[in-house]
């Protein structure tokens, strides 16, 4: 009879709980909806002006002032243009984190909209174009939005939220420190300690509406390379009196081709490797003395990586001693893997699931494009989506990539991603909040 008991007064419970929720999740809905045009207004304000990595001072300015206006304690100056907002909740429970990116890139925008972008900018020394050319803009407005809604209920919630607003995930300038990894070490998920984080990216050729994820491995670890090939001048006209290192470079770049293709099981991990750069000459007829260039490693697996930094090694040190010169290669890491814990995956899909019905909920391929968010899931477990922003109906291979000056993004699919963002922390806190 006892154990009956028990058990009626956890089931009352348990049914109580959910009918809380239930409510909650009523409330944040309603609260989406009511925000969508003002989200929109934000996202185009950002759009229209757009600012560079570490120089994004106009936009934390605007992303304070709402923060500070909800009640919201305020930090600003983290990782030097960061802006990191705390809303302790009327119970106690976990902290989680919510993240957004905020920098835009050197892209000239092509599209024709009345908010593009005509800002120019500094870019290493050089005057560039400016554009959100990767959906930023959208991010801070909606993690904006989830600010306002989650204050909107904060005597309801079942511990405390920290929304992080990063400044240059697109990298930092050259001799500049800067993104999620200067931010982690600021101890940003420090004060309160930071449980969980959770993170989306609006995804050009996603349809509005659908949110993809991966567990585990989801984006690529971005290492770039620098090879400086030494070579010896000599006159165009009399080649044999020198060293080309152009000709050495061309080698280069054919066989570093075969290290993916021949020495990386693709069907276990994808694994890219590209050549971006190459500078060396002054004109036709000279043979230069040394050449530079520069790419780029994608890999989603760390032995892989490991072995794609020693393979690159070999074979370029090996072509350079074959062409009777010598090449200096240094590998430098810009993000590690995205790594989507996969227990925390398990748990919060049924959450995306019911925000955005199952049918449009799905697992992603990897991508092998990369994300610093990969710094705060080093510290702690993080989940990390994509958000659909390709118009309905349009066919995905006539939306414009990320990165590209005809990059567009439909607006309709915001409400989705503050309920999503929204709807993760409060499951996430009456999962995990002392009962």
């Amino acid at each position: 009879m006892k154990k009956l008991f028990i058990s009626a007064v956890l089931f009352s419970f348990a049914c109580t709980t959910s009918a809380q929720n239930t409510a909650l999740k009523t409330k944040i809905s309603t609260k989406a909806e009511s925000l969508e045009s003002k989200v929109i207004a934000w996202r185009r304000d950002f759009h229209q002006n757009p600012e560079l990595g570490n120089r994004e001072f106009k936009t934390a300015e605007k992303i304070a002032t709402h923060l500070r206006a909800l009640g919201i304690e305020v930090q600003t100056g983290v990782a030097k243009t960061g802006v990191v907002g705390i809303l302790k909740g009327g119970k106690p429970g976990p902290v989680v984190a919510l993240r957004a990116d905020i920098d835009a890139l050197p892209v000239k925008e092509r599209v024709n909209i009345p908010f593009a972008s005509k800002v120019v900018g500094e870019y290493n020394q050089k005057t560039v174009p400016v554009m959100h050319a990767c959906g930023h803009d959208t991010h801070i407005a909606i993690l904006m939005g989830t600010a306002e809604i989650l204050a909107s209920i904060k005597s309801e919630l079942k511990g405390t939220v920290k929304f992080i607003f990063q400044p240059a995930e697109e990298g930092p300038p050259e001799g500049e420190e800067g993104g999620a990894k200067l931010m982690v070490k600021e101890g940003v998920l420090e004060n309160p300690k930071v449980d969980v984080i959770f993170g989306l990216h609006i995804n050009a050729q996603t349809e509005v509406g659908k949110i993809k994820y991966r567990p585990m491995g989801t984006m690529a670890a971005s290492d770039w390379f620098t090879i400086k090939i030494k070579g010896k001048q000599t006159h165009g006209a009399y080649p044999w009196l020198g060293i080309d290192p152009i000709v050495t470079a061309a080698q280069i770049v054919m066989g570093i081709q075969t290290i993916v293709s021949r020495n990386i099981n693709v069907t276990e991990s994808a694994a890219v490797i590209s050549v971006g750069q190459i500078n060396a000459g002054v004109r036709s007829n000279v043979i230069p003395e040394e050449l530079i260039m520069t790419g780029t490693i994608r890999s989603l697996d760390r032995q892989v990586q490991d072995l794609l930094h020693s393979r690159l090694k070999q074979v370029v040190n090996s072509i350079a001693e074959s062409a009777g010169t010598t090449a200096d290669i240094n590998i430098t890491n810009q993000t590690l893997i995205t790594y989507n814990d996969p227990l925390l995956t398990e748990k919060m899909v049924p959450t995306l699931e019911a925000t955005a019905g199952k049918e449009n909920v799905s697992i992603t391929p990897a991508v092998t494009g990369a994300e610093d968010f990969s710094y705060f899931q080093e510290k702690i477990p993080g989940l990390y989506f994509f958000l659909g922003g390709a118009p309905k109906g349009k066919p995905i291979a006539e939306t414009a990539p990320h990165h590209t000056p005809d990059f567009y993004i439909d607006e309709s699919g915001f409400v989705l991603g503050m309920k999503a963002l929204s709807d993760l922390t409060v499951d996430y806190m009456e999962m995990n909040s002392k009962k």
